[in-house]
């Protein structure tokens, strides 16, 4: 059975969340190298001494995402929207991990403008965006969500769109105004 058409993977992610374990080994082989450039793209936007590498950030996200029971897929976007939520996870997990074995009491506010998603950004400045995203989570999820597929989960306006049963130009509104709102909330971060 062939495993790289977006039906296929589909086919294979049902199975997999009905308990085949077959199943599994295929859908790891089908979407791990799509995942790792996902991985790959945002770690190369991190700091240069980034001691996290993409193998690891992919194997640790797909061990998390292995372990975990109920999961139901339609679609190898939901598929993928999951694992960008695993993968944030993840790395905020390893940055508040390295964040402890550092003498620092704190973390100062930080300007959007100066982190600019996607851009450079050291641990600090990551935790910091990640508590600006839980809080736009709690006042406008769909926002929180688009910004989470968007930039961590590598999908388009388009499969955002899909995903998230909305049209694109409702996409497109909600990212331009939670990155509006996620610059307000890391200049003052007691929004």
């Amino acid at each position: 059975m062939a495993t790289d058409g977006p039906e296929q993977i589909t086919h294979l992610l049902v199975r997999w969340a009905g308990g085949d374990r077959a199943a599994l080994d295929l859908v790891t082989a089908a979407v791990y190298g799509e995942m790792r450039k996902i991985a790959d793209g945002y770690l190369r936007r991190e700091r240069t001494a980034h001691t996290l590498q993409p193998t690891a950030l992919v194997n640790e996200t797909w061990l998390r995402l292995a372990k975990q029971a109920g999961l139901a897929f339609e679609s190898r976007k939901q598929f993928f929207g999951l694992a960008a939520q695993v993968m944030r996870r993840v790395l905020v997990d390893y940055a508040r991990a390295t964040q402890a074995d550092k003498r620092g009491a704190g973390i100062p506010p930080v300007s959007l403008h100066d982190l600019q998603i996607g851009a450079a950004c050291d641990l600090d400045e990551f935790l910091v965006l990640n508590q600006a995203i839980e809080r736009l989570a709690a006042l406008r999820s769909r926002q929180a969500r688009v910004i989470e597929l968007r930039y961590f989960g590598g999908l388009n306006v388009e499969e955002i769109a899909e995903l998230l049963a909305v049209s694109p130009a409702t996409v497109s509104r909600e990212q331009k105004m939670a990155e509006a709102w996620l610059g307000k909330a890391m200049e003052s971060p007691q929004l």
